[in-house]
């Protein structure tokens, strides 16, 4: 009877923030524009507003004017210093929390800072949002009746100064929430924050099976593996029958495409799958609809947008950007993000297409550059060429052509990276090749190399010799031969990579 008027009150609660989700949708125009006057009203003070002249920046156009676009190398100095200890830099105060995010160009992992406002005005007011959003399209919703389920990483102390705490965005999340929310979340802060993901995952799942989990939140990858040693722990198919009253999935950070037959495989047919956008940087959009491919821009959290159009993309192209106001629906858009933690008009990689302007929802259709991210890996170019070169030189091999993709965890087979590479000079071993790129990739990106951890989630890559001639024949028959089109390096899906497999296999 407890836990039912608990439920009731819950709901009552996020059903009537459905008033403020009307504004969101309504006036988001006006949203923006008093959000941008309160992050540079808070900001005036700091080293970056004092050096860009907040105190003087009456609108949109004179802070365009002003500001430069920011990618991480440009604001890491200030970053450092933030890290460093030192205040009022990018934004106001004394920033303790930075998050650890995949690296960029020459790093091996970027950190986010976090604020109080970015932790309280952005990710928890856009969690209370898509809760809210959620209970309006599930008035019938038992969700507060039961526990809510969520992967988290862990933390540690900044190697330029031990008062610093770096660590997934995710664990800062666990660690700020008040107490009584953790009455509704599992598993405890002790298991959550495990640094050890052997001992983190096999505790995540003797702990989870007893308990009356009713929302799934997490990165698919990572949560169907805890999900499948569960059910092998408690010898059933079926997920719902150790979970029965599971009603949601949340997920975000990788395409969910390729994993939702798995997960529909394994539950009942009532679990509502909901997307959110949510990242290191900040909670950018959630679902808002029971079915929904897009998600509805939240435009009154701490956070604003800008777009550049990803037809003239370049960062001599930087000026081209754009206020909400003015993007089109249909056309790609790389993200710009001024934040309530000190981001000024960061591009953050993401590309964005709108869906619908009235409201606006928008849906993520890739990065600014080749990536793959299937497991949260966020590998790009720049780590997988760093890491090839080297592997050529430690094993006498030369490449002329080369392609990377997902090898999708199935029931059938392990996740893994696969790669397809035609050689001028073949390597003395290309096992030991294999090798080298592997340990090289896990030097330059953090990220990857935490899901490759005693082969918990992804396996050793899996390298293809291809003939030679291969990826020009290939180009051939996509009528892509000349200077202009180049073999795609790294693919989130497996269209191209299947397309030229099935080429070899039928010479």
């Amino acid at each position: 009877m407890k836990s039912v008027c608990v439920n009731k009150i819950l709901s009552g609660y996020f059903a009537a923030r459905c008033g403020r989700i009307d504004n969101i949708m309504n006036n988001p125009l006006e949203c923006q524009r008093f959000v941008l006057k309160n992050l540079l009203t808070s900001a005036k003070h700091t080293q970056y507003g004092r050096q860009y002249g907040f105190d003087s920046v009456a609108n949109y156009e004179q802070f365009a004017q002003q500001t430069p676009i920011n990618d991480y190398q440009s604001l890491y100095p200030y970053i450092e210093k933030m890290i460093k200890g030192e205040k009022n830099v990018l934004w106001r105060g004394h920033i303790k929390w930075f998050a650890k995010s995949s690296g960029t160009s020459g790093r091996k992992s970027k950190y986010i800072p976090v604020s109080h406002e970015s932790l309280w005005n952005n990710n928890y007011q856009s969690g209370r949002d898509t809760l809210s959003l959620y209970i309006a399209n599930r008035p019938d919703s038992k969700l507060f009746m039961g526990k809510t389920f969520s992967l988290t990483g862990a933390l540690r102390s900044s190697d330029i100064n031990d008062k610093a705490i770096c660590g997934d965005i995710s664990a800062f999340l666990v660690k700020g929430l008040p107490s009584w929310a953790n009455f509704f979340k599992t598993p405890p802060y002790h298991i959550a924050l495990l640094p050890d993901w052997n001992e983190k995952l096999e505790q995540f799942a003797q702990h989870m099976k007893k308990q009356d989990v009713r929302a799934i939140a997490g990165v698919p990858s990572w949560i169907l593996m805890i999900v499948k040693r569960i059910m092998e722990l408690e010898q059933k198919n079926n997920l719902c029958e150790i979970w029965p009253n599971l009603e949601l999935f949340m997920h975000g950070g990788v395409n969910f495409s390729p994993y939702r037959k798995q997960y529909e495989h394994i539950t009942n047919k009532n679990l509502c799958f909901w997307q959110v956008y949510n990242a290191s940087e900040g909670y950018f959009a959630t679902q808002d609809r029971l079915v929904a491919d897009d998600m509805l821009l939240l435009v009154d959290n701490g956070v604003f947008f800008e777009f550049i159009p990803m037809d003239n993309f370049s960062t001599n192209e930087y000026a081209n950007a754009i206020p909400l106001e003015k993007v089109k629906v249909g056309k790609n858009y790389a993200i710009v993000i001024t934040t309530n933690a000190g981001l000024w008009r960061y591009v953050i990689g993401d590309v964005v297409q709108f869906t619908s302007l009235n409201p606006y929802r928008i849906v993520i259709v890739g990065r600014t550059t080749h990536f793959v991210n299937a497991f949260g890996e966020e590998l790009i170019v720049d780590n997988a060429e760093k890491a090839l070169s080297i592997a050529c030189q430690k094993t006498n091999a030369i490449i002329s052509e080369y392609t990377m993709a997902p090898v999708y965890l199935s029931s059938t087979q392990k996740a893994a990276h696969q790669w397809l590479i035609e050689f001028e000079q073949v390597p003395q071993s290309l096992a030991e090749f294999t090798q080298v790129l592997d340990e090289e990739l896990k030097n330059q990106n953090s990220d990857y190399e935490a899901k490759r951890t005693a082969d918990i989630l992804l396996q050793m890559p899996i390298v293809q010799q291809m003939p030679k001639g291969t990826f020009l024949k290939w180009l051939a028959s996509k009528n892509r031969l000349g200077g202009q089109f180049k073999v795609p390096r790294l693919s989130n899906d497996r269209l191209v990579i299947e397309e030229i497999l099935s080429m070899v296999d039928n010479l």
